[in-house]
């Protein structure tokens, strides 16, 4: 599918006759805009026809399914891999920030609690997601001209989850009613008992050790465990396992943030679209259960938009898009590692190595491949998206071709 933009940049219909797309080319009629997907420009005046375009959209926590399509034929399907390294790296940034303010300003008085919220304020994490949802939609009206635009409002009932048989006032009595404190109700459900060694050191010292890193665990109790102080220190040491039956449990991070974005991302595009005469709907997640099992259809992310944009029997081209959103930039300067002497190394690389940046787009034996690793010794480590390496992660430059300038969204195109 070629996707075709008029003389002032607006879109038009895309159209898979590419035998005339290239004569347009090769007279000069038409410019290349983007390769991948592909789009052009007219050099000349033309007509705005167009057709009823409906968008769909599958939001979610990791992966973002798109389809743009029409009564008859599907024109754009895309799956959308989001950055899940936020929390993680703020993090990092918190302990780096701590560290040197201890150090360097040892008195100054504590500005943890002298800053207000704005209204409508939403942790970082959960706002750079919504603003790749609205990224994504931009991006397509960008070269298909949407009439209208069809988002999945997903609701979780994360008590439900735990509990199928929750009702009435249960909701307000959680696990930890009468508990102070989480350690409290840790102790109490563990029996005040080390789950390592469960008693028989006699250490009456007990410690609530985290299963995963609070740092991107966090201090649910699903992620506590109590252990004696010989067992809690023999365990940071490495001189003791914990039991393989002790697991954290289960994570509720993915519904709490649908939970908390589906409506700020519904509001955000009535705000930008509705204005400009494009409407925006919402639907529900058991209505597109409903369709894709009545039609017969596969799982996936960028087939449930496809039902939600409300023609599930339109014909598919064959393909879709596969993009992931990567970070370009790194501003941190030095690895968090210390080596010997206090040297940390330095976390940044090279801006080019022999003329290729990271995540540029290359080809090798005709196919496209990404930068995700160099070497000043002109020894790359090319990738497909889904991971792929070729030659084990060790290929001359001189045997790669340049295609495109790396971008925040990387784009691959896959058969379906």
């Amino acid at each position: 599918m070629v996707y075709v933009l008029d003389k002032n940049g607006q879109p038009l219909m895309p159209t898979d006759r590419h035998r005339k797309v290239r004569l347009m080319l090769q007279s000069g009629q038409a410019k290349v805009i983007k390769r991948c997907p592909f789009t052009i420009q007219l050099n000349y005046d033309s007509g705005h026809q167009t057709q009823e375009i409906s968008l769909g959209i599958d939001a979610g926590s990791k992966h973002i399914g798109v389809s743009a399509t029409t009564k008859i034929k599907v024109l754009y399907e895309a799956d959308v891999e989001l950055r899940n390294d936020i929390v993680d790296l703020l993090s990092s940034r918190r302990e780096l920030r701590r560290g040197r303010r201890n150090r360097k300003t040892r008195y100054r008085q504590a500005k943890f609690n002298n800053r207000r919220l704005g209204n409508g304020w939403l942790p970082p994490s959960i706002r750079q997601k919504i603003g790749t949802h609205l990224t994504v939609v931009e991006n397509i009206c960008k070269i298909l001209p949407i009439s209208r635009i069809m988002v999945e409002t997903a609701s979780f009932d994360i008590q439900k989850i735990k509990n199928t048989d929750i009702q009435g006032a249960e909701y307000q009595q959680g696990d930890q009613l009468g508990f102070w404190n989480n350690r409290e109700y840790v102790l109490f459900r563990d029996n005040h008992t080390c789950q390592c060694c469960k008693g028989k050191s006699k250490d009456k010292i007990l410690n609530v050790h985290h299963i995963e890193s609070r740092k991107t665990g966090g201090n649910a109790p699903n992620n506590l465990i109590t252990l004696c102080e010989i067992c809690h220190t023999g365990y940071h040491k490495g001189a003791i396992q914990l039991p393989k039956t002790v697991k954290r449990g289960m994570r509720f991070k993915d519904a709490a943030f649908m939970g908390i974005m589906r409506w700020a991302f519904y509001e955000a595009l009535k705000q930008q679209y509705e204005p400009v005469g494009t409407p925006v709907h919402n639907t529900y997640g058991y209505i597109t259960k409903h369709t894709r099992i009545e039609h017969n259809l596969p799982k996936e992310h960028y087939v449930d938009a496809r039902c939600i944009s409300g023609n599930p029997d339109a014909f598919p081209n064959g393909e879709y898009y596969y993009q992931k959103k990567v970070r370009c930039h790194n501003r941190q300067i030095h690895k968090l590692t210390v080596l010997k002497g206090g040297i940390r190394k330095q976390n940044q690389a090279t801006y080019l190595v022999k003329g290729y940046r990271l995540f540029d787009k290359v080809s090798y034996q005709g196919k496209g491949y990404f930068v995700f690793g160099r070497r000043q010794s002109g020894f790359f480590d090319i990738r497909t998206l889904s991971g792929e390496k070729v030659n084990k992660g060790s290929l001359s430059c001189k045997k790669l071709k340049f295609i495109a300038t790396r971008t925040y969204y990387l784009t691959e195109r896959r058969a379906v």
